[in-house]
């Protein structure tokens, strides 16, 4: 217990990916606020601080390769950033619209959140369409040659941009847009509980919604907590060896 006490949320999110479930279960937010101890995230989010150490004490652990992200090089991990997670928004992004405007066409006179909602769901996709295309076509390219000059032994590639550190500010700037706005909707939808006899449709759109937040959450977890901190790190050696 002790040994978790000194640790961040971000610190056991990153050594084991299924304690995110336990932060998640709790209502902790584990990626852009995940720098605080486990003590203190208890006392902000009113949570009881032994049944979150037992919870996560009792996870089953998986260390193997397919679930430690840590272990991963970053040019490996940029890929599967993009190929997971990047092709998941591009592909839910257009159905969570035309649900987000159906729902809200034909019971948005009753339960007038739904018409907010839907622009935030526009708001939160253009937000993103345009934040994935910068990280596939400025950040993640330059990581990788940072990752090959290590290999190689050579100097640091230039970059038009200064140090890496300017584009992952900007990104996780965006990545606390992005999560303020789930958030929001999340408060509008009760949680994605959708009321008393609602039609399949809207079920099925908020239970999408409530999927797509879990999914962001982890992307920006990868981001934030592993893959940020090591390109930055890898930078610093770099321009000192």
């Amino acid at each position: 217990m002790k040994e978790l006490a000194s640790k961040t949320v971000a610190d056991l999110v990153t050594e084991n990916i299924k304690t995110a479930h336990i932060f998640k279960k709790y209502g902790i937010d584990f990626c852009c606020g995940g720098g605080i101890s486990i003590e203190k995230a208890c006392a902000k989010y009113n949570v009881d601080y032994d049944l979150l150490v037992t919870d996560l004490e009792n996870v089953d652990k998986d260390n193997s390769k397919a679930t430690n992200y840590n272990s991963w090089e970053l040019d490996f991990l940029t890929d599967h950033i993009i190929n997971v997670h990047h092709t998941y928004v591009e592909e839910n992004i257009p159905l969570l619209l035309q649900y987000a405007e159906r729902v809200a066409q034909v019971h948005g006179h009753h339960y007038t959140e739904l018409l907010e909602i839907k622009e935030l769901v526009k708001e939160v996709a253009g937000e993103l369409s345009a934040h994935m295309k910068k990280e596939e076509l400025i950040l993640f390219p330059f990581i990788k040659k940072m990752v090959q000059a290590k290999k190689e032994g050579s100097a640091l590639p230039e970059a038009h941009f200064g140090t890496v550190d300017n584009p992952i500010k900007m990104m996780e700037t965006e990545h606390e847009d992005a999560g303020e706005i789930l958030r929001k909707i999340a408060s509008l939808s009760s949680n994605y509980t959708p009321p008393q006899g609602a039609c399949n449709t809207y079920r099925a759109f908020y239970a999408k919604l409530d999927e797509f937040e879990q999914d962001l959450h982890q992307h920006v977890h990868l981001e934030n907590n592993i893959l940020f901190p090591k390109s930055l790190q890898l930078e610093k050696e770099l321009r000192n060896q």
